[in-house]
């Protein structure tokens, strides 16, 4: 067939993070945008496939025209040690993405999703805790480590300034979806093209959808794994984990200079 125009790029801007976060969500949302193409699945180059070269990388991407954008995500970036000082060795000037919710509600979506493919893990509160009557919370399970944004963010600031990093509200995105995406627009240098016109909200999902998606003009809502009903958890055990992630949240919020609400 005739050759597709354009040319495959690194990517500009990448979503690094957090996994249930709603980065799905802000990737499918991005890519209605004329100039924007981003990358459909998650390359997991900069954590897992790095020793396959930026060739390699480069070739997995959509070929853009001049004026758009790459854009690929992959969650688990944020959280990976490696990933800043390499995504740094490709671009100094990539923008990066980062979606963030309530950590206690992003552990119990984390651990919802698990037990939907393995069934027979432990309790959520026998993962979360090391010694529960001390209220000592197991740091080295994903689940909750994912959560402690301020301790990831730091090896990210050795090597990016804030100014190259934007924060999205997991809660702003389902409540004002136009609101959170025009500021995304704005921070990669786009005009704001995607507004309240392309959302409606999915009442049975619990989240908004878009009216037309890139590829057609029927509304698009996420995958059926999206907007699952949590677990039900101890109150109790959310309070202590609330507790627990409260210094981390306030750093957080003082580093960024944004308060999310979480408290």
């Amino acid at each position: 067939g005739p050759a597709r125009p354009g040319t495959k790029r690194l990517p500009r801007a990448i979503v690094v993070g957090v996994k249930k976060g709603g980065t799905r969500a802000v990737l499918e949302f991005i890519r209605v945008h004329p100039e924007v193409r981003a990358l459909g699945t998650e390359p997991h180059f900069f954590d897992r496939n790095y020793h396959r070269g930026l060739e390699w990388y480069r070739s997995l991407m959509p070929r853009t025209l001049d004026s758009q954008i790459t854009v690929e995500k992959t969650p688990s970036y944020f959280v990976t040690k490696e990933a800043p000082r390499r995504i740094f060795n490709m671009s100094r000037d990539t923008k990066l993405i980062v979606v963030v919710r309530n950590p206690v509600t992003r552990a119990i979506s984390d651990y919802t999703q698990t037990l939907s493919k393995k069934p027979d893990i432990p309790t959520f509160e026998g993962l979360t805790f090391r010694n529960r009557s001390l209220g000592l919370v197991d740091t080295s399970w994903n689940a909750i480590r994912i959560g402690m944004y301020a301790v990831h963010l730091e090896s990210w600031l050795q090597y990016f300034p804030l100014s190259q990093i934007h924060f999205v509200s997991g809660e702003k995105l389902i409540t004002d979806p136009a609101g959170e995406m025009g500021k995304v627009q704005d921070f990669l240098g786009i005009k704001r093209v995607i507004t309240d016109k392309h959302f409606y909200f999915n009442k049975t999902k619990g989240f908004p959808c878009l009216k037309k998606s890139e590829s057609s003009s029927l509304p698009r809502c996420l995958g059926k794994s999206k907007g699952r009903t949590h677990v039900q958890i101890d109150p109790e055990v959310i309070e202590q984990l609330r507790d627990f992630y409260r210094p981390y949240n306030i750093k957080f919020y003082e580093t960024v200079g944004q308060d999310f609400r979480w408290e």
